[in-house]
């Protein structure tokens, strides 16, 4: 479903005002720190919608005053940056008349109350308490700036949301579910059937420091494989995901040992996919996974995560060598995804991954 930030304009992109009416370039300018978020929201998965309830298109209630004039002003300064809106909507009746049109009224709203919107992901972005109230209306979140939530806040608060994603996929084989959320170590599970592999996953949440949620029906009565491959799949996917442009991203890393074994794990999110594996086990079975299996597991986890992947190990206790690796792709992955604050540099000389 498609989301939404409905970000009102005076007083959050453009400063109101002692009289409250930008009738003028000469009350024309914009709210601090507004045209860099914007531009940072503008590359995300939303669609930026103007809701005011001061326009700027002209108004029955105050004819002698051109508000049409900064009002498109402030539009070309914002298209120069390249934020462009998907939609705007406003309500020109002068003064406050309370009308179910206005905000905090959900009137105007009726195209993202109807469906296809999910509201409960989608944001409001204001300076009033109205525009709290508003987002309560709807379902959505919300955002007030001033009192020490600046714009800057706002963008870095909802782009690190956005790393936070689900996968679905069925096939005749195996129905999985699976959830990360990279920046939050909240409420995990593992359930696919395996219970040896379910510990080796679980080792992600915990050393990855994400919530990771796996749920998985699989054909466990023909043999393990379907589910071991699929479940890499779609943590691949999952994680590629969320990953979402890769801004900020520390890209690289680890290495660690267990007891008598030890692993090397290098992953490079860069987008090229590579894949290499140097490990051997002399059992055929670690509890109920086949081992022959760990390596199918990571080639389907690289592949659909995009990434150059090389995992070496080696030791004397066969469940030593698996879960060391388990550990160390999770303390790689941890260290990949993590993201600098407030930093949106692509981690690549080529400005492109």
């Amino acid at each position: 479903m498609k989301k939404a930030i409905f970000i009102d304009r005076d007083g959050t992109i453009i400063k109101e005002p002692e009289d409250e009416q930008v009738d003028s370039l000469e009350k024309l300018s914009f709210v601090p720190g507004a045209i860099g978020a914007l531009k940072i929201l503008r590359g995300l998965d939303y669609e930026l919608v103007m809701a005011t309830n001061q326009d700027g298109r002209g108004t029955d209630a105050f004819p002698e005053k051109d508000f049409a004039i900064p009002h498109e002003k402030m539009l070309e300064v914002l298209e120069g940056e390249g934020i462009i809106f998907d939609d705007f909507l406003i309500d020109n009746h002068f003064p406050q008349d309370n009308s179910p049109m206005r905000k905090p009224g959900t009137g105007m709203f009726t195209k993202y109350l109807s469906g296809g919107y999910d509201l409960s992901q989608s944001y409001v972005i204001g300076d009033r308490d109205t525009d709290v109230t508003l987002a309560l209306n709807l379902g959505a979140k919300a955002f007030k700036l001033g009192q020490g939530c600046s714009w800057a806040d706002i963008a870095e608060a909802i782009r690190r949301s956005q790393r936070r994603t689900e996968i679905c996929r069925k096939t005749r084989e195996t129905d999985i579910r699976v959830m990360v959320d990279l920046d939050k170590s909240g409420e995990s599970y593992v359930d696919t059937g395996l219970k040896f592999f379910d510990h080796m996953l679980d080792q992600i949440h915990h050393h990855a420091g994400i919530t990771l949620q796996i749920s998985c029906k699989g054909d466990l009565e023909v043999d393990e494989h379907h589910t071991i491959e699929d479940v890499g799949i779609a943590l691949g996917e999952a994680v590629a995901q969320a990953l979402g442009d890769k801004r900020g991203i520390g890209r690289y890393g680890f290495a660690l040992p267990m007891d008598e074994s030890c692993a090397l794990v290098l992953m490079d999110f860069g987008g090229r996919i590579d894949f290499s594996w140097d490990v051997e086990f002399t059992r055929e079975y670690v509890g109920d996974v086949p081992t022959e299996m760990f390596k199918h597991f990571f080639q389907s986890l690289c592949s659909a995560s995009r990434c150059n992947l090389r995992i070496e190990a080696k030791g004397e206790n066969n469940h030593h060598i698996a879960e060391s690796i388990f550990k160390a792709y999770a303390r790689a992955l941890k260290s990949a995804v993590r993201r600098e604050p407030f930093d949106y540099e692509l981690p690549s000389s080529k400005g492109v991954l």
